[in-house]
Formats: structure tokens, sequence, C-alpha cells
């Protein structure tokens, strides 16, 4: 009955998309505001499923945002409406269906990149791990600066802005879908595990790694998606888009929303998305205002602004739960 309840939201929410995409028209501003808080949820809630769920500290995951995005912008741009020529004949494609070629194939890159990192480097545990994943994203921004074929240090124009508003909170919305019903599941309990004690879960007989990879490589590919939603919008590409500082605003969103708590790390990603906005006018002092709400929240609510905000799971619970249940 959840599972059907969570279908339920999820296409509620894309028809939502779909109908405001299509009768709401926004000024370029708003639009960019709110796009970027998009791809912000998609980033906040996949990264959550590593420091929240899975209790491990990732500083790299603007870099498997780089991945994605360098790698769908690559598909459109090179491949052009021609790109699947070699297979059946076929010899346009629709610029739709090549922008979703392209959102998947930027997706795959970044798994297979969580992929190679997360095997040797999630053994490591803690400050090390952080360590790992921030030198792996420096890495990955040091090979864009010095690959010219993708613009190095100069940037990089993408061939199209194809990114909408359905195709970025649609996406938001299976990010959210996805990552909720998994750590609810008997499969994510494994996370869950890994996050309390990871000694006494491999004491038991748990392979930590295998969680700890898996939770890593799937927020990758959603890292991969928000990175090809973001490409396929701003049109061009430098690697300084994606440096540590980048990281840092990932995981502060993580933070204030509360580890472990998707609600609250969605809110916390639109939160401080539209913060920065509303500080404009005092330009000047604008960062440091930001920073220092930030200490203070920490000082006061070290769980988090959210940090006890939770999905109406409980009354969807008592609206599934059988009456013997109930009067139990």
């Amino acid at each position: 009955m959840m599972a059907r309840y969570s279908k339920l939201v999820l296409l509620a929410v894309a028809v939502a998309a779909l109908l405001v995409s299509k009768f709401v028209s926004f000024d370029s501003y708003f639009l960019i505001v709110i796009i970027t808080i998009g791809i912000n949820i998609i980033l906040a809630t996949s990264l959550n499923l590593v420091n929240g769920y899975t209790g491990q500290f990732s500083l790299g995951h603007a870099g498997f945002m780089a991945v994605g995005a360098y790698s769908s912008a690559a598909v459109t741009t090179f491949g052009g409406t021609h790109w699947f020529e070699i297979f059946g004949g076929v010899t346009a494609l629709s610029t739709t269906s090549l922008f979703i070629v392209a959102l998947v194939m930027g997706g795959l890159a970044a798994a297979v990149a969580g992929l190679v990192v997360g095997i040797p480097t999630l053994r490591l545990r803690g400050d090390y791990l952080a360590i790992a994943t921030l030198g792996f994203g420096e890495i990955i921004r040091v090979i864009l600066q010095n690959t010219e074929k993708m613009g190095g240090s100069r940037g990089f124009s993408v061939g199209g802005t194809y990114t909408t508003f359905f195709w970025t909170y649609a996406l938001a919305a299976v990010t959210v879908y996805v990552v909720a019903n998994l750590v609810h599941s008997a499969y994510g309990r494994g996370f869950l595990t890994v996050r309390d004690d990871e000694i006494a879960a491999e004491a038991i007989g748990v392979n930590t790694v295998k969680y700890k990879v898996v939770a890593f490589v799937l927020a990758a590919f959603f890292a991969g998606l928000a990175g090809g939603l973001y490409a396929h919008f701003v049109g061009y590409l430098t690697p300084e888009g994606f440096n540590f500082m980048r990281s840092i605003e990932i995981i502060v969103m993580v933070i204030v929303g509360g580890m472990g708590n998707t609600a609250g790390v969605i809110f916390a990603a639109v939160l401080l998305t539209l913060l920065p906005e509303w500080l404009r006018g005092v330009q000047q002092y604008r960062m440091v205002i930001y920073s220092l709400l930030l200490i203070v929240l920490m000082l006061t609510r070290p769980q988090g602004l959210f940090g006890g905000l939770t999905w109406p799971t409980r009354w969807l619970r008592k609206k599934t739960a059988s009456p013997d249940a109930n009067a139990a």
C-alpha cells in the first residue's frame, strides 16, 4: 500500500510539472532560480543517500556532477541528431530523444566513475574517506581543465539548451521516489546498519563494502543526471563550476536539512538556494550574513533545521494498517 501511495505521489508530481511547464510562463530570472532549486534537490537527495543514510562522508559529489554534465554535453554536441546512425540505419533522432539519451549517458558515466572510485576508497572510513573523495573531485576538475576537446579551462559550449521545468522536476520526483523507497526497503536496511554500527554489521556477516558501493554508485548516477540538466540549462560549462566549493554547498544542504532526512534535505535545498537571492539587497554583505546564519544554525540546531521533519508516513501507515493493529 505504501508503494502504491508513493507511485501516486510520483505521478501527481510529474503531471503537475507537465501542466506548469505547459500553461505557466516564467520570467528568465525566476526560471533560473526555480530550475536551480530542482537541480539542487536532486544533488542533495542523492548525496543524503551516502552521507545521511549510509553514514559515509563524501566530498566529491561535484565531481560526479561534472562527469555527468560533460558526458551528456558531449552526446548532444558531438553526436547531434545523427548520433545513432550506426544503429539500425537511424539517420535522425528527435531533440527530446537525444536529450533523454544524453541524460542517461551522463548518469551512467557518473555511475561508472562512482564505481571506480567507490571500490577502492569505500574501504576507508571517516576523515580518510572524505580526503579520498575530495581528491577525486579535484582530479576530475584538473582533467577537464587540460582536455582541449572539452574546451579545457576556456569552457565548453553545449549543443543545445533542452532543460525545462518539466524535465527538472520530473527527474527530481524520480530521485526522491527511488531514494525514499530504497531506504525503506529490506535492502535499504543494510544502509542503515552500516550507518549505525559498521563494525557490528561486519561482525554479523553484513558485507558493508557492498552496501556502501551500491549507495555511492546510485548517488553518483543521480548526480550525473543533475549535471546533465545543469549542462543543458546554462549552455556553457567550465571546470571551475564543479570545484570543491560546489561540493561543500551540497553537503551544507544535507547537514542543514538533517542527515538521513529526505524531506528535510529537500526543504533545505529550497531554502539555501533562495537565501542568497533574498540577500541580494545587501550584496556586499550577502555571503557574510549567509555564513553567520549557517554558524548560528549549527550551534542551535546540530541535528539540522528540519531534523524532526518526516514525510507523512505515519498518517499513511494509519490509513493502511489493519483494524486489529489499530486496536492493539
